[in-house]
């Protein structure tokens, strides 16, 4: 049910939806929020509320960092009595890790904080921002009967499809489609009408909503490929402070066998660093008591990370040492699911 007396805070982080092109030189420029309307007139016919705020220096999305998560939590967080929803506007290329970490930082939302761009920018005439936009704008609003928000967790919404925010990633550079959740269903689907599928959607538990800004960017990535060399995994293990990998395997969890690589992931393991193993595919899940080599990785002490994503594998590893949770703690904490991120038993944040 659309509420018209509802009100929604527009955020502007940055990234393509937000550039138009300029009639002189052709080039493209950022635009001033101010004039949106004038872009996207039907925001007019929509009949409620939108208040918009813009990064004082809007950036592209392949500089998003950690600091400016912590800057769009405490924007909601200084507005959340004030709006029914809260829209993001976010270039698309780190979209999916800016909606999982935020997963993790905003606990218990009952309002729905839901991220979308574009792929062209909104002054372009085949536009997929307008779409984008309008629609996450009527889903920031729907509420039942009783009042309650449809989708009260941070989503990805893209190309008529509402998805888990730390469910999504990108998979196209270059097709108006440019996000699928593989591993979770689609949360809502935009045609002529917008059809939920509440069974899906997280519901808000008891106590209010909390918000979180701490976190520890001392993790990395490491992408597994034939002829990955031993110099190359100890020069990785060896950065000052790290505390925890995300350790992208073949398939089901599969990596070498051969002592060279266990005896240095074991040194690792064994110096304290968290490592957890997620599939380099697409989809599908970590099972690492399929293969031998999945045995193998487990018998050292390396994590299952089941059917999460590298994004949101490695936000849930910032959050959780950003809390200075003990080694055993946060190896604990990551076989739970805190917010919908795994396709396990659920759990509880600090």
């Amino acid at each position: 049910m659309l509420d018209h007396n509802a009100s929604v805070l527009l955020i502007y982080t940055g990234g393509t939806i937000g550039m138009i092109e300029d009639t002189t030189t052709g080039a493209l420029k950022p635009l001033n929020f101010d004039y949106l309307s004038e872009y996207v007139p039907e925001l007019k016919r929509l009949r409620f509320k939108i208040d918009i705020i813009q990064f004082e220096h809007p950036i592209d999305s392949s500089d998003m960092y950690p600091e400016k998560w912590k800057d769009l939590v405490r924007i909601i967080e200084d507005n959340y009595p004030l709006y029914d929803g809260f829209i993001i506007l976010h270039g698309t290329d780190t979209m999916a890790y800016s909606a999982s970490a935020l997963s993790f930082m905003l606990e218990n939302l009952s309002k729905p904080v839901i991220l979308t761009g574009s792929q062209l920018p909104i002054g372009k005439i085949r536009t997929d921002g307008k779409e984008n936009l309008i629609t996450a704008l009527e889903i920031a609003v729907d509420k039942d009967r009783q009042g309650n928000a449809f989708v009260p967790e941070v989503c990805i919404f893209f190309q008529n499809l509402l998805m888990r925010g730390n469910r999504t990633s990108k998979i196209n550079a270059a097709n108006f489609k440019a996000f699928n959740s593989f591993n979770y269903p689609i949360l809502a689907e935009a045609g002529t009408n917008i059809i939920y599928q509440h069974n899906l959607i997280l519901k808000p538990g008891e106590g209010p909503t909390k918000f979180h800004y701490w976190l520890d960017p001392n993790v990395t990535i490491i992408k597994l490929f034939p002829g990955i060399s031993a110099d190359t995994l100890r020069a990785t293990m060896s950065i000052p402070h790290l505390k925890g990998i995300i350790l992208e395997t073949y398939g089901a969890g599969n990596a070498p066998t051969g002592n060279w690589f266990l005896n240095i992931i074991k040194e690792a393991a064994e110096k304290g660093i968290i490592i957890v193993n997620v599939t380099q595919c697409a989809s599908g899940s970590v099972e690492m008591d399929r293969y031998q080599s999945g045995e193998m990785l487990k018998e050292i002490g390396v994590l299952s990370g089941y059917d999460t994503t590298t994004e949101a594998a490695v936000t849930k590893l910032m959050f959780l040492f950003g809390h200075g949770l003990s080694r055993e703690e946060v190896r604990e904490q990551m076989e739970l699911s805190l917010a919908g991120e795994t396709t396990i038993h659920s759990g509880n944040k600090y």
